[in-house]
């Protein structure tokens, strides 16, 4: 009964509060205008892990296509494996936060999973036991990125959650633009460095580790009736209509999302970049990306944050058909695909999350943020691995047709699959 109560309250009073026009900012709305110190701490946090995670992250395409050789088939496979290892541990981390009201716990030891890995990687040198470790630091993540999110959901009135969200994802990715300038500073410091840069990754997602432990607050402890909740009631009470098909349009554009290192090793071989600024593209991408996020955020709280996640998938269409079609080459045909490409981040990573957090039920809105993450993520790595394949037997540009083009197919059934406010 207590969740079938959360069913019929949550969905259509936070999609109403999430269409309504946002009034002029008043002295009563001052509150609401302060961004919540849970916030800026995990922030924080995801501003120096993902600076630890982008360093190597920086490195490895190089390492794997130029120094260990690997082909195309293989980096999709490994670029599957890094989007998708997630998947399987996001809903359990997600049950634990909600099961034992320990979003915080369960968050910091995803970080600290993540972190122990960096101190392995000099220990390896082959690209199985590289696929691994990934493995494993991908785990960390799956298990630590709902408890996050649920952290900043439940800081921050609903109407606001967009710039909640777009404000850590900037800070995150202001690391993410971090990340490869100081794997590039000390490879240039020290050449062939890679155990060095490994060793500066650690002590950087060492330093998330303690941010999280020393200024995030503990969420609310769950009643004695939440805590008794299974795993079976808590997915039962996401079977509305319109988290399923939220879910499922998801998933669709996931499907035919390429996978990051795929994206950047084509960009570079598909416009003539040299391949020893190939650590550096990503670059690109997150300054864009940490620009917008704010703004697209703040617009998606006006606006409407599904059609705002719809347009950004419009911006990988059109990087993918411009590398298709590559109509010029050079860094100015890069710059314009890299803006692209990070507008595309900034208008789904976390208005998505911002969707979809009002809509779940109380007591399994983190067993919620991870099904969708997890169905997402899964779909991202069967397009990351179809993307390797296609890329390996018909060659970049046969990949990026057909991606291009799949991707349009999507974004029109995704827009059928899911209207807010109708879904019910």
């Amino acid at each position: 009964m207590y969740l079938s109560q959360a069913r019929a309250t949550d969905p259509s009073r936070d999609t109403a509060a999430e269409a309504a026009p946002t009034a002029p900012a008043t002295r009563g709305d001052t509150a609401r205008a302060r961004v919540p110190g849970t916030v800026l701490a995990l922030g924080l946090v995801s501003l120096v892990t993902d600076a630890s995670a982008e360093m190597v992250t920086a490195i490895l395409p190089m390492y794997l296509m130029y120094g260990l050789g690997v082909g195309y088939l293989q980096l999709g496979a490994l670029d599957s494996l890094h989007t998708g290892a997630t998947a399987l541990f996001r809903i359990g981390g997600g049950y634990a936060a909600d099961r034992f009201g320990h979003s915080k716990t369960v968050a910091t030891a995803g970080y600290a999973l993540s972190a122990l890995t960096k101190l392995a990687l000099p220990a390896v040198g082959t690209a199985p036991a590289v696929g691994a470790l990934v493995t494993v630091d991908r785990i960390g993540k799956g298990i630590r990125t709902a408890p996050r999110d649920a952290l900043i959901t439940a800081a921050v009135p609903a109407p606001d959650l967009g710039r909640a969200f777009g404000i850590h994802r900037a800070m995150d990715t202001c690391g993410a633009l971090l990340g490869p300038l100081i794997a590039f500073a000390v490879l240039l410091a020290v050449p062939g460095g890679y155990d060095t840069a490994f060793l500066v990754s650690f002590c950087l997602a060492a330093a998330g580790v303690v941010v999280i432990v020393a200024f995030v607050r503990r969420d609310p402890r769950p009643t004695a009736r939440e805590r008794a909740l299974g795993l079976r009631a808590r997915l039962g009470s996401l079977r509305t209509p319109a988290i399923r098909r939220c879910t499922l349009a998801a998933a669709l554009l996931g499907l035919l999302t390429v996978g990051d290192m795929s994206f950047y090793v084509g960009l570079q071989r598909q416009l003539d970049v040299p391949a020893g600024t190939l650590p550096l593209l990503p670059i690109g991408t997150a300054l864009v990306f940490m620009t917008a996020a704010v703004p697209v955020g703040v617009l998606a709280d006006r606006i409407g944050r599904w059609p705002l996640f719809l347009c950004g998938h419009v911006a990988a269409f059109g990087a993918y058909l411009f590398l298709w079609l590559v109509p010029f080459t050079g860094w100015a045909a890069t710059a314009l695909v890299l803006v692209l490409y990070g507008l595309f981040y900034a208008a789904t990573d976390g208005v998505l999350m911002a969707h979809i957090a009002p809509l779940l039920p109380q007591p399994a809105r983190t067993t919620g943020l991870a099904v969708v993450q997890t169905a997402q993520s899964l779909a991202r790595a069967g397009g990351a691995l179809a993307f390797g394949a296609t890329a390996a037997f018909g060659g970049l540009g046969t990949a990026f047709a057909a991606f291009g083009c799949l991707s349009l197919a999507a974004l029109a059934g995704a827009r059928l699959i899911h209207r807010p406010g109708k879904d019910s």
